[in-house]
Formats: structure tokens, C-alpha cells, sequence
């Protein structure tokens, strides 16, 4: 008996550690929300999306605020046939994710100033706890059956929620070359916190006993094995919870491109350096032993090259195609970057076309690639091929004022992970999401 509790106790609590890799945020700006094709800017918001087009600005100076409203529904559903339920669904609600940019442009010259999350930026909230959080418990009536108890059923109140944000401050410098080429230089100050609360609690069992449960109802784990004289085991099925916060600090330097042969045609190019971060744990509650406080993880934001096109069409319509590049297999993960077949990418096309003089519509379509063993995933951490479409408008208000709408949907492909248990074999876990941007964003020059 001893044994297989030990051996119960080793499951149940050896819960996998959160540790997400970064998902590098490139919706910085609502004219990317309504677009999605930003890599050759020359607005305000190429402070992030290409630096060096800032120079094409008109001398003065340039602010422009946005925010962002996200909903998103991440769903897990586990075939394991002995869990209580198979499908898990985290809630993420962001009513506020806001980018701010500046420039300074004098003649040749530019100067810039970016601040926006460029990781993370909301809480997912699994009210149901996950699949790996129950998994354990199915284990625990078998067990207790091959005893001699016989035992049927088992239930846990279990929660988990996780935030992470990693907030950029951004300064550029550009410079005209010539009327044709412009380079820029920036540093990227990156200030990352990850929060993660979780609990089980009230795990009940119905275990068969003559004289302590005759009748097999449902009993509290941790009083049966205080009645029948375990309570080492008692206390390791007893209520337990997770409250740590996760910090880090990286610097990423960025150079860039731009090149405007004609007044029809520009080209944006940039490259964001590899990001070294190491979060460290400030540990409130650790019962289950895997965020011991101090401890540190490595969670790089990878190296980024990015293109851009734009091209008018006609005066009034004007096409655009951008793409991403994401070095993930050079980043330190801890060894997570070794479940990574190849690296990530995105590519867009974008569309404006200006209805009248002060409206201006437009439309984009983006591919975001990705390319992970299973290993990679779990239930509390995957990535996801997607399509994203975006849609919306500018509405020019004066002749200094621009009032950006938006909004954007992302379908995400399905992924599965299998698993094989002992009890039951083999079975899949599959991970779906859904995601809703909706943005406004002003912009002044003067």
C-alpha cells in the first residue's frame, strides 16, 4: 500500500512547470488591426514597424495613440476516457492593450520614441483547471480498487490562471542617406512579468469501507486517509495552490532600412537582435514544489528579420505585403527550442484605397506558420497556425487629425499532442482558439 500511494503522490504532484514561450506581438498599431501589412510604413506607427521610413514624414512633429480590445477562447479537449469532463476552455479578455509612438523629423533626420506590450498582454482564466491539472486523479479509484477499497469515482474543484506581459520602450534614431535610401538604428528596453495562480482543492473520493464508508458516498480524500491512519498521504491529497510572478528584464537592439526608389514604391527592412531574458520567481505559494522561489527560467524573445512592400497602385489605391521571419530555434527556452521542426514565420497583404478625401478603407490577410514537434505543446502553452483577416477605415478629421477603426479575426488550426496512459492506452489531446481584436487609435501632426 505504501508503494502505490508513493507512487500516487509522485503523479498527482509532479505537474509540468508554466513555461510559455514568447509570442512576439505584431499588431502594434490599429492601422495594422485594419490591415495587417505594416513592414513598409511610412505613418507614425513605423516607429515599430520600420524605423527607417520615418524620414518620409513632413518635418514636424508626429503622436499617435491606439488601444486595443481582445477576446479570445482557448480550448482543450482531452480524450482521456476516465477524465470527468473532456473539454476545458481558458478565457482571455484584454479591454485595454495600448501602443503610444512619437517622432521628431527635421530635414534628414529622426527621432523616435515607441511604447506598446510586445509579448503577452492578457490573462488567461481556465475556471475548470486543465487536463493536466485532473489527469492524476483518474488514477487514484484504480488504485484504491486494487487495494481492496473498491472505488468508482473522484471530483476536485481545480482552477488555473495565468497572465504574461512584456512591455517595450522603444528609441530610434533615422537618417536620409539620400533622397532614396534611409537607415536607422534603435534599442528596444524590454520589462517582462508572468503571474500564475492555480489550486486543488476538495478532492473527494468514494472508496468502499466496511466500517468508514459502508454505503461508498463521496468523501473528503484527506479525511479517509486520516480514518484509516495515512495521514502522510492525507496532506498530499489536501488542498493545494500556486501563486507566483515571474520577472525579467532584455535589451533588443534593432537596425533598419528603408528605400523609396519612386514616389510608387517603398521597401522596409528590419532586424530585431535576439532578446535574452531569465525570469525569476517571486514565490507567494508553491505547494506543489515546481516554482521554488529565486528559481529562474531562460524565455528569449527570438530574432526577428522583416520585409516590406508598398506599392500605389493608382493614386488612390495602394497594395502592401509584409512578412516576418522568427529565428525561434536560436532562442534559449531551456531546451523547449529543440521541439522546434522549423522556424515561425507570417506573411500579409494589405489593401487602402481612399474613398474620398478624408476616408480612406482598407482590408489585409495574414498567414502566421508554424512548424513544432508535439513535445512543444501542452495544454497550458501552444502555438498555432492561423489565418488572420483584418478590415476598417481612416477618417481623416482635420488637417492634422486622423482617427483610425479596426478590427480583426484569427482562426487558428487545430493541433493534437497523444499521450499514452497505462490505465486506458493511448488517446489525443487537441488544442483550438478563436481570437476578436477591435481598435481605435488617433493621430496628430503638428
Amino acid at each position: 500500500m505504501k508503494k502505490i500511494l508513493t507512487f500516487v503522490a509522485l503523479v498527482l504532484f509532479c505537474i509540468p512547470m508554466v513555461s510559455a514561450a514568447i509570442i512576439t506581438n505584431t499588431n502594434q498599431s490599429a492601422v495594422f488591426i485594419r490591415m495587417l501589412a505594416r513592414n513598409a510604413s511610412m505613418d507614425i506607427d513605423a516607429v515599430y514597424y520600420n524605423p527607417a521610413g520615418l524620414t518620409q514624414l513632413k518635418n514636424g512633429f508626429h503622436v499617435a495613440i491606439y488601444n486595443q480590445t481582445i477576446s479570445q477562447e482557448k480550448k482543450v479537449i482531452n480524450a482521456h476516457p476516465l477524465l470527468n469532463q473532456d473539454t476545458y476552455i481558458g478565457e482571455v479578455n484584454v479591454p485595454f492593450f495600448p501602443n503610444f509612438y512619437a517622432v521628431y523629423k527635421k530635414d534628414k533626420l529622426a527621432l523616435s520614441f515607441g511604447f506598446g506590450p510586445n509579448g503577452g498582454g492578457g490573462t488567461a482564466d481556465f475556471a475548470d483547471g486543465l487536463p493536466s491539472f485532473e489527469t492524476p486523479f483518474t488514477v487514484l479509484p484504480f488504485l484504491l480498487t486494487s487495494m481492496g477499497l473498491p472505488t468508482t469515482a473522484y471530483s476536485a474543484d481545480l482552477s488555473f490562471e495565468g497572465s504574461s506581459i512584456f512591455y517595450g520602450f522603444q528609441v530610434n534614431g533615422s537618417y536620409a542617406i539620400s533622397e532614396i535610401i534611409s537607415v536607422a538604428a534603435g534599442v528596444r528596453y524590454i520589462s517582462a512579468v508572468n503571474t500564475y495562480e492555480g489550486s486543488i482543492n476538495n478532492i473527494m473520493l468514494n472508496p468502499g469501507h466496511p466500517l468508514i464508508n459502508p454505503t461508498g458516498a463521496m468523501l473528503p480524500a484527506d479525511d479517509f486517509f486520516n480514518l484509516i491512519g495515512q495521514p502522510g498521504y492525507a496532506a498530499m491529497v489536501s488542498n493545494k495552490a500556486v501563486d507566483v510572478k515571474q520577472t525579467a528584464t532584455g535589451i533588443t537592439p534593432i537596425l533598419g532600412l528603408n528605400i523609396r526608389p519612386n514616389d510608387n514604391l517603398n521597401i522596409g527592412i528590419k532586424y530585431e537582435f535576439n532578446t535574452k531574458l531569465e525570469l525569476v520567481n517571486d514565490t507567494t505559494a508553491d505547494d506543489v514544489g515546481i516554482f521554488p522561489d529565486k528559481g529562474k527560467t531562460h524565455n528569449d524573445i527570438p530574432a526577428i528579420l522583416s520585409f516590406g512592400l508598398e506599392y500605389a497602385i493608382i493614386p488612390e489605391l495602394r497594395a502592401s505585403i509584409s512578412t516576418n521571419y522568427f529565428f525561434d530555434k536560436n532562442a534559449d527556452w531551456d531546451g523547449r527550442e529543440e521541439f522546434v521542426d522549423s522556424n515561425s514565420y507570417d506573411i500579409a497583404i494589405g489593401f487602402e484605397y481612399d474613398l474620398a478625401k478624408a476616408i480612406l478603407l482598407s482590408a489585409g490577410y495574414m498567414r502566421a506558420q508554424t512548424a513544432l514537434k508535439e513535445g512543444f505543446q501542452s495544454d497550458f502553452d501552444h502555438e498555432l497556425t492561423a489565418d488572420t483577416f483584418g478590415i476598417g477605415g481612416r477618417i481623416r478629421v482635420g488637417e492634422n487629425f486622423d482617427l483610425d477603426l479596426g478590427g480583426l479575426f484569427t482562426s487558428y488550426l487545430e493541433a493534437e499532442k497523444s499521450f499514452t496512459d497505462p490505465l486506458v492506452g493511448p488517446y489525443l489531446e487537441k488544442y483550438q482558439r478563436t481570437n476578436w481584436v477591435f481598435t481605435i487609435g488617433l493621430g496628430y501632426h503638428f
